[in-house]
């Protein structure tokens, strides 16, 4: 499994790094980890990411700190982007020794770098804190380099003091289990919207078929198939909100064979049908626009 990862070593001599990229939703860097933190905020684009050894569907607007050496990386849907055809996120890397100097040399930090540094998974974020974050990372695109460190420890503070935090992905243990979850994970997220046999994907992760249903079943508590539609109808529900396709488009692009097979297994689990999803979504998303506006 490690042959998947990219090791980025700390490259640059500064405290931290602003990035702001705006590229095709292809062009998002692979399955990787380094030794530095991470604050990443999706300003544009869905799909699904691994942190870890979690996978999930992630959506536009998530704000997310990655301790070091956590495996991760963010797979965008083709159909969602902006008008340029593009994805947009920010990301803030954050040298680890120097947020201990910091701490060490200015006592007013010591709480706040202290509370950063005690996080040992990965974690989004909700609520007020949210949206005080995307704000001043926004912000932090047109200013100097001089105003960015002062937004830098802003951003520290309010990671600080965050109440409504999510794991959203955990170290990687080193033993074998727990990379070949992680090996498993990677599979479905490049190849969920093909159809995946059993025999594939244990001959992918080399692993006998019956030792790899035994083995899904016993790490996640559930099947390997279970697992898939799941993840699939997730996927499926990204592209409801944020895509012009039909169903069927959807049913197919997700993964799906059979419309009334997705119709089906989509009502299992949600408790309702994608079309009434999509439009009872959208009349949330309008309400909660007019109760900003008004």
């Amino acid at each position: 499994m490690t042959k998947n990862i990219k090791y980025y070593p700390r490259i640059s001599k500064n405290p931290f790094h602003f990035d702001h990229v705006h590229i095709r939703w292809d062009q998002q860097v692979p399955l990787h980890q380094q030794e530095t933190w991470e604050l990443s905020y999706i300003i544009t684009g869905s799909g699904a990411r691994i942190i870890g050894n979690v996978l999930e569907n992630f959506n536009k607007g998530e704000v997310i700190l990655i301790p070091p050496n956590i495996p991760h990386c963010w797979s965008f849907e083709q159909n969602n982007h902006d008008d340029q055809g593009k994805i947009e996120n920010i990301t803030i890397v954050m040298d680890d020794h120097f947020l201990k100097k910091a701490k060490e040399l200015f006592p007013e930090l010591s709480t706040i770098v202290a509370e950063v540094l005690n996080n040992h998974n990965a974690v989004s974020f909700s609520g007020p804190i949210l949206e005080r974050l995307q704000n001043l990372m926004k912000a932090m695109i047109t200013e100097s380099e001089i105003e960015r460190i002062g937004s830098f420890f802003r951003v520290l503070e309010l990671i600080s003091h965050a109440k409504d935090m999510h794991v959203v992905g955990r170290p990687i243990q080193e033993n074998k289990k727990e990379k070949k979850l992680q090996e498993i994970h990677l599979y479905v997220l490049g190849n969920y919207q093909q159809v995946i046999t059993l025999d594939e994907i244990a001959k992918a992760v080399g692993m006998q078929r019956s030792s790899f249903c035994v083995f899904f079943k016993k790490m996640t508590g559930k099947s390997f198939f279970t697992h898939l539609t799941e993840f699939r109808v997730e996927a499926s529900c990204q592209m409801l909100l944020k895509t012009s396709l039909s169903v069927a488009e959807i049913c197919l692009v997700s993964g799906f064979n059979d419309v009334p097979y997705y119709n089906r297994v989509f009502r299992k689990i949600k408790k309702t049908t994608p079309v009434a999803y999509r439009l009872s979504m959208k009349k949330t998303d309008l309400a909660e626009l007019k109760s900003m506006i008004y």
